[in-house]
């Protein structure tokens, strides 16, 4: 937890009137240069302006660059944000340094525990393998996949035939009857 008495160079606690002696500019100058966003103060619970120690030196660049460089104020402002996008860029760079450094370490950490497992593997005799894992289809190596399940389609049934409601028994002797015939041409038709 942070201590709240504790101050940075962001934390606003200066005045505009501390701030404009501690930058050698005059109050309504602070003020303008507040209106064209070229510093911008915090603000106190009473909407005054307070300004941090990181405030006031930007203050005093802005009067260098102005009076003993002859830039105009919209080239300073250009110059600040150029300079905070240098400085946040440079704030990233350390911090991806600094996880590179962290996932170098974690990675000999992981490499050393694989191959302290090897060798517990190899002394045990047993004759497991290892098998490398790796996320993801393509990272597969060395592994066998198993051929996905093939398709098997429903058993096709045929439609049960119809039958006529009153067909008459068949003669004894096996031969047709002529009341078949037409039954069988119908269910033909009706089949098409």
């Amino acid at each position: 937890m942070i201590n709240e008495f504790e101050l940075s160079d962001d934390t606003p606690v200066y005045v505009i009137s501390v701030a404009a002696q501690l930058s050698g500019l005059h109050p309504q100058t602070l003020r303008a240069y507040d209106r064209m966003g070229l510093v911008s103060p915090g603000r106190a619970a009473g909407r005054g302006r307070r300004y941090s120690l990181r405030d006031i030196l930007v203050l005093r660049e802005v009067q260098r660059l102005s009076q003993e460089e002859g830039i105009n104020l919209s080239g300073v402002k250009r110059i600040l944000a150029l300079e905070d996008e240098e400085r946040r860029s440079r704030l990233r760079l350390a911090e991806t340094q600094a996880e590179i450094v962290r996932l170098r370490a974690e990675l000999e950490s992981t490499r050393a525990v694989a191959a302290r497992l090897a060798g517990l593997l190899r002394n045990s005799g047993s004759s497991g393998a290892l098998v490398p894992v790796r996320s993801g289809p393509a990272g597969r190596t060395g592994a066998h996949r198993p051929a996905p399940a093939p398709h098997v389609p429903p058993p096709h049934v045929p439609p049960a035939p119809s039958v006529p409601a009153a067909s008459p028994p068949a003669p004894p002797d096996g031969s047709p009857a002529g009341s078949q015939a037409p039954a069988e041409s119908g269910r033909e038709a009706g089949d098409g």
